[in-house]
């Protein structure tokens, strides 16, 4: 069997956790290698952030990718799933993703989605949605089912 190269797009949301759970319930094949890739969003606010409260802000930034990080390398490991997780640069996580997807020549890409619609999605933006419209690879979005927000067993 072919080594599939896989490409989930993480971040701290339950809708992240639910995705990977199910990814691995009904997709995962042992030979697939994960690539977890997350971008965080450092988001300064206003202008007039004092330079404390800058560094402040980045710092909380920092500690929750080192969470996502620690989080997802211990899924991998109880599942037995060969990867690692990658902390993209980009202020822009859908671009970022579709990125990596092309630089490493992904087989695959797997995202969650909040289920936002077509309105919201259009004024906030969606990753998921940025995902499943440029990226070069098939994507598969993982959305829960029937608005439950319960992850799947395991």
């Amino acid at each position: 069997m072919n080594c599939c190269k896989v490409v989930f797009a993480a971040d701290l949301s339950e809708h992240s956790d639910y995705a990977f759970h199910w990814y691995i319930e009904n997709f995962h094949r042992p030979e697939n290698k994960v690539i977890v890739a997350t971008c965080p969003e450092y988001s300064v606010g206003s202008g007039d952030s004092s330079p404390a409260r800058i560094e402040e802000m980045i710092l909380e930034v920092n500690g929750k990718t080192e969470q996502l990080k620690a989080k997802y390398l211990e899924a991998m490991n109880k599942y037995g799933v060969t990867g690692e997780v990658m902390v993209l640069d980009d202020n822009k996580p859908g671009h970022a993703i579709c990125e990596l997807v092309k630089k490493i020549d992904a087989t695959f890409v797997v995202t969650g989605t909040r289920g936002h619609g077509k309105i919201r999605r259009t004024i906030l933006g969606s990753v998921s949605d940025y995902i499943l419209h440029h990226s070069q690879a098939p994507v598969l979005v993982c959305r829960h089912k029937g608005g439950d927000k319960q992850r799947p067993s395991h």
